[in-house]
């Protein structure tokens, strides 16, 4: 294959900044209408039809999944994925900045749309519902969404850029305790209080927390604790993360944890429901080839990393491209939008995705990704790579 590298990648940049404002007003436009986990309608709606207008074919609700989508362009051997999050978090918005990963991958698009007959590559935008916590991507693949894929990519926001991300795996639970209410003053003597069953468990997870490795994180919040306080508490709700560096390790800890919930109920006489909320995350594989060529494009755009700066921790944040890495090459970078001190699921995080140094971000991300796959389809040894299931090293 003989093609015009730099030709080529004034092209893609050429097409994101004409599209500049069309990403970026997606981008708004999204973060003004924020819609959680399988919620995401208009979110998908708004994507399929950009990406309809672009001349890509278009599959909405795939993977019998309504909020998801393919959408494709090009008929080369090399089939080249980008994912696009678009769900919201509940009471935050966008405060994870998944209307900048939407539009980023938006652009992404833009910059291949004219590339891939002489590239000889078929490349997809995947509109995958559903990250925070409920794992889209996971059910996506698990029902063939990612077959025949030879790689997928995507970039995440965060306050600062980081090349490698390494994701905990972790499990999302549901935790509940039934008792019985009474009057608390009257008639303490005839309640079970569901309240203190999760007070129980908080302090032997706190306990447990000692005794557990360090790349092991557990947290929760409980969403219902009762109606009244002069009422013992008849219900109570919760939702719990367990985290851990490897899904080998999330296994032998996650017992542990169902332990300590056990022990509130046992201690109080509730009944217990533990429940998982969605599919496990995986830690992630990233895909060497494509790394060093990300790291590569982005010190040729002036964008800055941060992998070993300890500020730069979002990088851990576990996400359901862990699954999709297990299966395929795999990159999960991270773009800096410069809102430091503010942070992932926080307020001033999701004020700051719609600035404009966080949409100058999105766009040279946008091109940044681009590039790594002009690299991907054109460098012998990384298309070969890819081609065989990247069993090859770097």
């Amino acid at each position: 294959m003989s093609v015009d590298v730099a030709a080529a990648s004034r092209v893609a940049r050429r097409a994101v900044a004409d599209a500049a404002d069309g990403l970026t007003a997606l981008s708004r436009r999204l973060h003004a209408n924020p819609e959680v986990a399988w919620e995401e309608e208009r979110a998908a709606g708004w994507l399929a039809d950009s990406l309809v207008e672009l001349g890509m074919s278009v599959e909405a609700g795939v993977c019998e999944l309504p909020t998801a989508l393919r959408a494709s362009i090009g008929s080369g051997p090399l089939q080249l994925a980008v994912c696009a999050e678009y769900d919201a978090l509940p009471g935050l918005g966008h405060a994870c900045g998944h209307n900048l990963i939407a539009a980023s991958a938006l652009g992404v698009a833009h910059a291949m749309a004219g590339l891939v007959d002489d590239l000889g590559v078929t490349l997809h935008v995947l509109g995958t519902p559903a990250e925070e916590g409920a794992g889209g991507k996971v059910v996506m693949l698990e029902r063939g969404g990612f077959d025949g894929l030879h790689a997928a990519v995507m970039a995440h926001p965060g306050p600062f850029g980081v090349a490698r991300s390494k994701p905990y795996a972790v499990a999302h639970f549901a935790v509940s305790y039934d008792g019985r209410g009474s009057h608390a003053a009257a008639y303490p003597e005839l309640g079970v209080n569901a309240a203190d069953a999760f007070t129980v468990a908080q302090i032997a997870i706190g306990l447990l927390r000692q005794q557990l490795p360090s790349s092991v994180r557990t947290h929760g919040v409980v969403t219902v604790g009762g109606e009244a306080p002069n009422a013992i508490p008849a219900h109570t709700e919760g939702r719990w993360y367990v985290r851990a560096e490897t899904l080998e390790q999330l296994a032998d800890v996650e017992p542990r944890v169902r332990r300590c919930f056990e022990a509130g109920a046992l201690a109080t006489g509730c009944e217990l429901s533990v429940e998982l909320e969605g599919p496990r995350y995986a830690e992630l594989r990233t895909d060497e080839f494509l790394l060093e060529r990300y790291v590569t494009n982005v010190g040729e755009s002036g964008q800055a990393l941060h992998d070993d700066d300890p500020r730069a921790a979002m990088s851990r944040a576990s996400t359901d491209m862990g699954n999709v890495s297990q299966t395929l090459p795999v990159i999960h970078p991270y773009f800096g939008i410069g809102s430091w001190p503010a942070v992932n699921h926080q307020p001033e995080f999701a004020a700051a995705t719609v600035t404009a140094t966080a949409e100058a971000a999105m766009l040279d991300t946008a091109i940044t990704l681009a590039l790594t796959l002009i690299d991907a389809a054109t460098q012998p040894a990384i298309r070969s790579h890819l081609m065989n299931g990247g069993s090859s090293a770097a």
